[in-house]
């Protein structure tokens, strides 16, 4: 079992930042991938980002790379999201999950936080 609770998120105008943080428990955090999603209002939840359990490689989104940044710190057990340049597209609940897989197509994950809000005005 993974429990995964994220922070930070809030209101902000286009163009500004906001860093997200995951914290994880239950489960050796250097043993597993961990990455973030986000679900707009009547869309899908969409891939955002993803990083190997020691941090050596990090992909990104089409949508938010060189804007967003992935870090991890396993001594602390947490995850971050770097969120730069925002813009109202970004508005979403973003989840933080563990063991994100690509199947072409499609992600599965294995466990998710309850996520947390971030709204971007114009």
């Amino acid at each position: 079992q993974v429990q995964l609770v994220e922070s930070g998120g809030g209101l902000v105008q286009a163009g500004g930042s906001l860093r997200l943080s995951c914290a994880a428990s239950g489960r050796t955090f250097s043993t597993f991938r961990v990455g973030w999603f986000r679900q707009a209002p009547g869309k899908e939840r969409d891939f955002v980002a993803t990083e190997t359990w020691s941090g050596s490689k990090t992909f990104y989104a089409d949508s938010v790379k060189g804007r967003f940044t992935i870090s991890r710190d396993n001594a602390k057990n947490t995850v971050d999201l770097q969120m730069n340049s925002l813009n109202t597209e970004d508005t979403a609940v973003y989840y933080c999950v563990a063991d994100p897989i690509n199947h072409g197509s499609r992600w599965t994950y294995d466990y998710r936080g309850q996520g947390t809000q971030v709204t971007v005005s114009s």
